[in-house]
Parts: structure tokens; C-alpha cells; sequence
């Protein structure tokens, strides 16, 4: 069964996704990475603002950020399991990828893997993490892994 995905757009800023893209890679994610079953994602797509507040309340860090994941691998009554939140500034993204809709759907594409990826248990707090975490995006992604 594939991961249950809810998408959330609260930013000014549309079209930087599909549905079903999003789906197919937590799909191939979920499956690569061992995880089955009922499982449900959230995602939240909003502006710089909101993702500081988040970023500022819970990693007690200043400013946006492009990405931050909630955690919560917890069994709902219906028997599926929640993997967490994944939250996207899509501010952030259109300035890094200077509003090119192309670049941004890419962008947001590695940022949800990205974010998915911390849910299941991946960081990259040392060099050897980061390391494990850029290969894991990249075959995720069909992508070569980018030296850091």
C-alpha cells in the first residue's frame, strides 16, 4: 500500500508540485527503506515567515529555513502509522532557484526526500551522515550524489 500523503499549500506561491510525483517518491522511498504498510505523511507548504516561527519554536534556530521535518512514528487508531510532518518554504525555494518553475518543482522534489529521509531515521549532523543522506536523495531522486 502507498504512503497516504496530505498536501497543504498555504503559501501565495502555487504549482511547485505534483500530487502524484510526491507520491510515487515516498512511495520508492517507504519501499527502499524497508517501511510498510498503512503509512501517512504530511506536508506543509508555506512562506519564510511560517517556517521560521517553526524553525524558531522547535530547533530554537532564527530565520527560514528551505526544510523541517516533525517526527512522529505513532500508530493511529485505524491501525496506520503517522511518519511525521515534512514543511517546505517555497519562498525559500523561489529564491534559490530564482523563481524558475522547473527548478523549483525539482527543488521541492529533493526537499520533500529530503525531509522524508529525517523521518525515517537519516541525518546529517557528522560528515559520514551527510555522506549516507546525499546517496540515500540521490537514488531516490535518479540522481548522482553531490560533493559537499
Amino acid at each position: 500500500m502507498p504512503p497516504r500523503l496530505e498536501i497543504r499549500n498555504e503559501s501565495r506561491i502555487k504549482r511547485t508540485h505534483r500530487r502524484d510525483v510526491l507520491r510515487r517518491l515516498a512511495e520508492r522511498v517507504c519501499e527502499g527503506e524497508g517501511r510498510h504498510g498503512d503509512l501517512e505523511i504530511s506536508v506543509l507548504l508555506c512562506d519564510d515567515a511560517r517556517i521560521a516561527e517553526l524553525n524558531r519554536q522547535y530547533r530554537k534556530k532564527r530565520g527560514p529555513t528551505d526544510v523541517l521535518s516533525f517526527g512522529q512514528d505513532g500508530e493511529q487508531p485505524d491501525g496506520s502509522r503517522v511518519l511525521g510532518d515534512v514543511v517546505i518554504s517555497l519562498e525559500t525555494v523561489a529564491r534559490r532557484c530564482k523563481g524558475n518553475p522547473r527548478a523549483m518543482r525539482e527543488d521541492v522534489r529533493l526537499l520533500f526526500c529530503h525531509g522524508l529521509l529525517h523521518l525515517l531515521g537519516y541525518d546529517h549532523a557528522t560528515r559520514a551522515e551527510d555522506q549516507v543522506m546525499r546517496a540515500r536523495q540521490a537514488r531516490y531522486l535518479g540522481r548522482m550524489p553531490q560533493a559537499k
